[in-house]
């Protein structure tokens, strides 16, 4: 292969924009006019710049790390390098463990807040569905029980007073007489009887007697009515509806022998033992007995609609004449 000659290596020293070895050297050069002294005066900072504002040009953006420019220098596999091993740091689960710890707390700060204004709601909405507004609840001592509690009455016992005596939840109170009302509602008053021996409810069973028609027993009940087809005074009932199971027990059993049902009203010392269905309450109070009637005869005339009126509450308790 022939040798290049000496004038052609020079002419392919040129560069493709012409440009020769002196014509690169000649631009390195100071311009005409130019002295040595400009020169070093344009490679100063300008105007109104000192060296800090310089150096700070020559800064990373904001946002940017040194990490960060050098990866957005990178390309090809040593950038998924990099990705790769962003995503198997340890450092990354850390952060996504913080995040959703974090994330945990505010979802449960806000559930709590939820939850509180849920119970207000409920709490509200309790009240104005009471068959009577708590203030008359609390002022007929309907809530107080006996130092004696029964392992029946235990789920309805709120807490204990200093004293010992028990107190009903007024909340189960109302809802076990909106039950004892539907259940009552079932059957006719002519197929129903009370019996109520206890001198303190005597004025407001006679009360809810005469406003639904049914049958009542208040100081004796006569033995074997129930059970005893020979005597004269014999009839058949449907429903009995008991006081106090320890003083109206014999009307209980008779109930209990023909195989009849029975609602019952239970203090913290009873027994619900061979009730279909009960109420909680005093049933040692005229108060708490004229609440509880007054309530029993209002739902069975509502629900049977009889139109007989019925007295104010004040009678029924006793507060007024």
């Amino acid at each position: 292969m022939p040798k290049k000659s000496k004038d052609k290596e020079e002419e392919e020293s040129t560069s493709e924009h012409g440009q020769t070895k002196e014509t690169v050297a000649e631009e390195s050069l100071p311009k005409r006019g130019q002295t040595k002294e400009i020169v070093a005066e344009e490679s100063l900072p300008k105007r109104g710049q000192t060296k800090e504002i310089v150096a700070e040009e020559s800064l990373p953006k904001r946002g940017q790390t040194k990490e960060t420019i050098e990866e957005e220098n990178l390309d090809g596999k040593e950038l998924e390098e990099v990705a790769e091993n962003e995503s198997l740091s340890p450092d990354i689960e850390a952060k996504k463990k913080a995040l959703l710890e974090k994330a945990a707390k505010l979802r449960e700060k806000i559930e709590r807040a939820e939850t509180e204004d849920l119970k207000e709601q409920v709490k509200a909405k309790k009240k104005a569905d009471m068959l009577l507004p708590l203030e008359e609840y609390v002022k007929s001592g309907i809530y107080l029980g006996t130092r004696v509690v029964t392992p029946d009455m235990k789920p309805f016992v709120y807490r204990r007073r200093a004293d010992g005596l028990a107190i009903f939840n007024t909340d189960l109170i109302d809802e076990r007489i909106k039950e004892g009302i539907a259940y009552i509602s079932n059957f006719n008053a002519k197929d129903i009887i009370l019996v109520c021996k206890r001198q303190a409810g005597w004025k407001a069973a006679k009360l809810f007697s005469e406003a639904t028609g049914i049958r009542l027993f208040t100081q004796k009940y006569p033995a074997g009515v129930l059970t005893n087809t020979q005597l004269p005074d014999f009839f058949e009932n449907e429903l009995t509806i008991v006081s106090d199971h320890w003083l109206d027990k014999n009307a209980l059993n008779d109930t209990l022998k023909v195989k009849k049902k029975v609602l019952m009203i239970c203090d913290t010392n009873n027994f619900s033992k061979g009730t279909d269905c009960f109420l909680i309450g005093n049933n040692k109070s005229a108060k708490s007995l004229g609440v509880i009637f007054y309530l029993l005869a209002r739902g069975f005339c509502k629900a049977k609609k009889i139109t007989k009126e019925i007295p104010d509450l004040e009678i029924w308790t006793g507060e007024k004449d």
